[in-house]
């Protein structure tokens, strides 16, 4: 189809140049609709960006759209900080009997505000409360925002630049397979550890993306992320997962970190996990870890109580039976078998597939032939978009909702992506 780009005049004198998003796909979106959005000309587009991974459910879900507007027409709290409401209570009854209790989870839930910087901040907070230390410890390539306790454990150099001050407290170890399996997982980490004059002090805690999203589409082995959690322990570390982007189903099971069978004493949580792309995030602890003070740390917009409206509702219709998890395994292995078909088919641009459930990544050894694809598959009504540090990588997030035929869709467009721009 052929795009005209808009007159973007108010977007570009009025707001910020700090604007991204907008900059790859120029048009201006009006409605959107399950797995597609439509922008103020007619032009259709399937989105396989879901909102970064806020929209598991896809764009304007009807069911939770109804208990939304339910909640809405009968006056029901909007803001109450972190107040007792019907609409928290609901959330948390759920929460509780539909994730945590079938997969005998302790934590304690925590509102720390209604963005997962928020929830990393939190989490940091209180893993150096707890263990009276200042260092963590943070992997290659990893993203945890964009506040700067949460950049200092980023690795993304653009985005650490940003900071304006020395970001300190944080030191990087490599991430699973970053040096290509030739040397052994951990080395490098244990022995700095053992070292008195590494240099290193004895870090609070350890955080991780058992898939790193920003990073490329980095996926964690399960046996990587046992030895880990054992390295913890062993060595007085809590264990921090951020699951912002990965949880809430992305990887088939409800949290990222189920399929190594660990549990880390910390779990961030935001994006999906109002269901329908309303603020909202989760500190999830362990019970003993819990000795904050009454207001040590808070913040207004913690209580959104619509976002707890749909999220009861996402629990209650998406995950009070096994459906979900095994419908996105089996959307991954659709969209696993057609990249790997993209990759055979152009081999002398030397791509490779990685993912697991929804969350896939097409990287090509042309580093800038991934904003080329992307660029294309726009033009052809698909929004992707791309990730790792030179931004190398096609990123897939479709809603978890998509069908197989919008599956087939997208990727019918991406491989013709691909082909038009080799």
């Amino acid at each position: 189809m052929t795009i005209t780009p808009p007159a973007l005049s108010v977007f570009e004198t009025l707001e910020s140049e700090v604007r991204s998003y907008c900059r790859s796909w120029p048009a201006v979106f009006d409605r959107a609709q399950g797995s597609y959005m439509y922008d103020e000309d007619g032009h259709t587009y399937l989105d396989f960006f879901a909102g970064a991974g806020a929209l598991n459910y896809g764009h304007n879900n009807p069911v939770l759209k109804r208990a939304l507007i339910d909640y809405i027409e009968r006056d029901g709290v909007t803001h109450g900080l972190d107040m007792g409401t019907t609409a928290k209570r609901a959330f948390l009854e759920s929460f509780q009997n539909t994730i945590l209790r079938p997969r005998d989870l302790p934590y304690k839930v925590m509102f720390p505000g209604p963005t997962g910087a928020n929830a990393v901040e939190a989490a940091l907070k209180l893993a150096r409360k707890v263990k009276g230390r200042e260092s963590i410890v943070s992997f290659t390539n990893a993203f945890h925002g964009m506040s700067l306790g949460a950049l200092a454990v980023t690795g993304n150099s653009m985005k650490r630049a940003g900071a304006g001050i020395p970001l300190v407290h944080g030191t990087p170890m490599p991430f699973d397979n970053y040096f290509e399996g030739r040397v052994p997982d951990f080395l490098w980490f244990e022995r700095l550890l053992e070292d008195q004059g590494s240099g290193l002090n004895q870090p609070a805690a350890v955080i991780v993306e058992t898939i790193q999203g920003e990073g490329g589409i980095n996926v964690a082995r399960a046996e990587w992320l046992r030895a880990l959690a054992d390295l913890c322990k062993r060595r007085d570390m809590l264990l921090i997962v951020d699951d912002i982007q990965m949880g809430c189903g992305r990887t088939g099971a409800f949290f990222s970190f189920e399929e190594a069978g660990i549990t880390p004493d910390i779990v961030t949580l935001s994006k999906s996990i109002s269901g329908y792309g309303l603020p909202m995030s989760l500190t999830l602890f362990k019970p003993e870890l819990d000795i904050w003070e009454p207001g040590e740390h808070n913040g207004t917009f913690r209580g959104n109580n619509p976002a707890f409206v749909t999220s009861a509702a996402a629990l209650d219709t998406y995950w009070a039976d096994g459906q979900m998890e095994k419908q996105t395994i089996a959307r991954g292995e659709q969209v696993e078998q057609a990249l790997n078909a993209i990759v055979e088919e152009h081999p002398r641009l030397g791509g490779s597939a990685r993912g697991r459930g929804l969350a896939w990544g097409l990287e090509f050894a042309d580093k800038d032939r991934a904003n080329k694809v992307a660029a294309r598959a726009f033009e052809l009504g698909l929004l992707i978009e791309t990730s790792g540090p030179q931004s190398e990588v096609v990123k897939l997030l479709p809603p978890l909702t998509v069908t197989p035929e919008e599956l087939d869709e997208g990727l019918r467009i991406l491989a013709r992506a691909v082909r038009e721009t080799a």
